[in-house]
């Protein structure tokens, strides 16, 4: 029997600490911009749907066989090569005829798999991926092996995954946020992103958190549909997996009405509004008492608990005071709720600090005296720069120059020149 992986712990891969080993390998194309602080991402043209295998469903598969004159086994097969097998390339799809394989490539089509851009490795055996997109954006992954202590050679590896490149809603402590927002990912986008941390591991995934960067409730759509195709097509249980969201006006009643078994996780962070606002910008637009009514509502609609998240930034928010405030709080809007500790790791740039151990355990003793379940983050992955966004900033705020792109570059400053 595997032993299960804390949410906290996975907070804190996908949460911030201090990255310098890396040196970019590349020029960024134009300059950074300013971005709103709105809790709505910036208009951006969204790329075209791309003619992408993954992500579609056996029924889906089986309709396009078809559409190629081709029988419907054929379309299961398609579905074994993607899901199954993890074949990266249709001209690997060695057991389908040489026809159906020129037609599908003439027509557009491919499986949809990113190249691996940079790979960092913890001594622990966490590993992070940057993966390099089609429009040449970079997103993070990371791949988290948790060893079964009671059951030999059994492990428990949990991919934690983005949902957009860069985020826009820019919490305080987050690293992600000061990358900047591009756009949302597809859901070919999403579930590679599981394909690319098995290859890495040659292991299955168990689970997988929506964690990484980006918020997942802002592309709720790509979203679902990427939470579909792991559950129905890679075959990890619903209640394997975690929807983490920092809070989005409207969005926990529109998830509730899909009634998944999944894990639904609040990056609470603060026991009041008037705190709240100054770590998550966002919260503005969605008050705490809102935010609590819809977690209540999302229980009753769904029977899953909502598992919350508090980054404890010293001298901030992590006085017994807010402990007890924190509890109070809980205990108001239906109690047995579970809390997630995450002491913060420091960022380049940031003010805040991560608070002694001292003051961690106080506040978990004052949760507990109040009969709140809470556990704190265990380290992993800080010697591989395993923080969300930090491995990516160093590499990438805007899309990486192309061949072309860099002979230009050059033939332009030897002119100036």
């Amino acid at each position: 029997m595997m032993i299960p992986i804390s949410m906290a712990l996975i907070h804190q891969v996908c949460s911030p600490s201090v990255a310098r080993a890396l040196r970019p390998r590349c020029v960024a194309a134009v300059p950074s911009r300013n971005l709103s602080t709105s809790i709505s991402p910036p208009a951006r043209a969204s790329p075209e749907a791309p003619k992408v295998l993954i992500g579609l469903s056996d029924q889906e598969l089986q309709q396009l066989a078809v559409d190629f004159g081709q029988e419907k086994y054929r379309g299961k097969q398609l579905h074994q090569l993607i899901y199954k097998r993890k074949v990266k390339e249709i001209e690997e799809f060695t057991n389908l005829p040489l026809a159906f394989r020129n037609d599908l490539q003439e027509a557009g089509w491919k499986v949809g798999r990113s190249p691996v851009y940079q790979s960092v490795t913890a001594s622990d055996g966490t590993v992070k991926l940057l993966l390099k997109l089609d429009d040449n954006r970079l997103i993070e992954t990371v791949g988290i092996p948790v060893e079964d202590k009671n059951n030999k050679g059994s492990v428990r590896l949990t991919a934690c995954i983005s949902s957009q490149v860069g985020c826009p809603l820019r919490c305080s402590f987050c690293a992600t946020g000061k990358g900047g927002f591009s756009r949302n990912l597809q859901r070919h986008e999403i579930v590679e992103q599981v394909f690319a941390i098995e290859d890495i591991f040659n292991h299955r995934v168990t689970n997988v958190v929506f964690m990484g960067m980006g918020e997942p409730m802002l592309n709720m759509k790509s979203v679902l549909e990427a939470h579909r195709c792991l559950n129905k097509d890679v075959q990890i249980g619903q209640r394997m997996i975690t929807i983490s969201t920092v809070g989005v006006p409207n969005t926990i009643k529109r998830l509730a009405s899909h009634k998944l078994q999944s894990t639904l996780a609040v990056s609470l962070h603060a026991p009041n509004q008037k705190l709240r606002e100054t770590i998550v910008p966002s919260a503005k637009a969605y008050p705490l008492e809102a935010l609590m009514k819809d977690c209540r509502d999302y229980f009753l609609q769904t029977s899953r608990r909502v598992s919350f998240e508090y980054a404890l930034l010293a001298g901030v928010n992590d006085a017994v005071e807010h402990a007890v405030e924190l509890s109070k709080l809980l205990h108001e809007w239906g109690g047995g709720y579970h809390v997630n500790l995450i002491p913060f790791n420091p960022i380049e740039g940031s003010e805040y600090q991560r608070p002694y151990k001292k003051a961690v355990m106080a506040f978990v003793a004052a949760l507990e005296s109040h009969k709140i379940t809470v556990s704190v983050r265990q380290t992993r992955g800080l010697d591989a720069n395993a923080a969300c966004g930090q491995l990516r900033n160093q590499f990438q705020k805007n899309p990486l120059l192309v061949d072309s792109d860099i002979s230009q570059s050059e033939s332009a400053v030897a002119v100036a020149c």
